[in-house]
């Protein structure tokens, strides 16, 4: 049994199939097995099982025959067999089973060109665990561990950081065929976390890696494809300064980032853990605007003039500034005051570590914890 409640919601009304997404670790196994003890189970990962269906895929449809219209079908790691999406598509017509298709990314179905069921299956992301799903949350242990489950619950994860990177790299990289260029990629890996929280600058990352600009960015594409980490864009419409619009790049989880960084021991009151802390807000709101499938998004906002913001929600609908300071002042509401110049009528918020919620100049001052609780009810996005 979980030790966690996870807040996904695998559920659907009209009884559609769906690909459950997620990088590794995150835990989809443990929450399939979890919500639907009763499935009909095929795990990719399992060699036998994987062989078998590799040579011949039609013995899904072979063993699936006499299965009741409406029951329940999971097949894990589905990117391993994509030639198995004819049979699910075809079972899914003649048949009305019910699919859910897990694995760790879709980067190699859709490169593949294999049947994506027509928009017959929704398609959800499972993210690592949020504040929410934690019991006796603990925020440093957070900005520190990550929230990889094998990761968050253990004093020091950084051997499980270590195994983590290099089963990613072997198994993300060898799919992309990619081998011979195993040492750039793992180079280039580490200077992405130094980028982690900056614009992305792909002729700058390129030099420091040795390697041609655009195959910086297709390193940049596997990662976000296979869902290790995320772009944000530059947020644009404001119309008194100039913004840039260079993406953001982050890590899917704030762990790996600390461990590529070799950032360990994160205490309030260091710059680290300040980097550290604005990427876990960060991840946190991602996760929610994921899993209320919302159709706002996130963006951050920064001027040729030096004005910042760290999360613009919507088109200027929320902005939000992220400082791991234990009092805020009046010099961190500068970005967020220059962003009400072309908003007036904006939410602004400051994230910090403050011990009690305060209004300062119209400005929202949550502590990270409040933050935390009001975003998951609702009352934040």
């Amino acid at each position: 049994m979980s030790l966690y409640n996870r807040k996904i919601s695998l559920d659907d009304e009209h009884g559609d199939s769906m690909f459950l997404w997620g990088a590794r670790q995150v835990g989809k196994t443990t929450l399939l097995e979890q919500r639907f003890p009763h499935a009909r189970y095929y795990d990719l990962l399992q060699s036998s099982e994987f062989e078998r269906l590799l040579r011949k895929p039609s013995l899904l449809s072979e063993e699936l025959e006499w299965m009741d219209e409406g029951g329940l079908v999971i097949i894990d790691e589905i990117q391993k067999i994509p030639q198995l999406l004819d049979e699910v598509h075809a079972l899914i017509h003649r048949k009305r089973i019910r699919f859910i298709l897990s694995g760790s990314s879709p980067r190699k179905i859709i490169r593949s060109g294999a049947n994506l069921l027509g928009g017959r299956a929704l398609k959800k992301i499972l993210f690592p665990l949020i504040s929410t799903e934690v019991p006796d949350f603990d925020l440093v242990k957070a900005v520190n561990n990550g929230m990889i489950p094998r990761h968050y619950m253990i004093s020091n994860p950084w051997e499980r950081f270590r195994a983590y990177i290099g089963v990613y790299l072997q198994e993300e990289i060898r799919a992309e065929a990619l081998t011979r260029s195993l040492k750039s990629f793992s180079r280039f890996l580490e200077i992405a976390a130094i980028s982690n929280g900056e614009m992305v600058v792909y002729k700058n990352i390129a030099q420091d890696c040795g390697i041609d600009h655009r195959t910086v960015k297709d390193y940049f594409d596997i990662l976000t494809d296979t869902l290790a980490g995320y772009l944000i864009p530059g947020f644009s419409a404001t119309v008194k300064r100039r913004a840039i619009v260079a993406p953001k790049f982050y890590y899917f989880d704030v762990g790996i980032a600390n461990y590529l960084l070799n950032r360990r021991n994160l205490q309030p009151g260091s710059e680290s853990f300040g980097r550290s802390f604005e990427h876990f807000i960060i991840q946190e709101m991602i996760a929610y605007l994921g899993y209320m499938q919302s159709h706002e998004h996130i963006s951050y906002w920064r001027t040729s003039s030096g004005f910042e913001v760290d999360a613009i929600i919507g088109n200027g609908r929320i902005a939000i500034e992220i400082k791991s300071t234990d009092e805020v002042k009046s010099r961190h509401l500068k970005g967020l005051k220059a962003f009400r110049d072309d908003f007036p009528q904006v939410r602004a918020i400051v994230v910090s570590l403050d011990r009690h919620p305060r209004l300062m100049h119209g400005v929202e001052v949550m502590p990270a914890t409040v933050f935390l609780q009001a975003l998951w009810d609702g009352k934040i996005i």
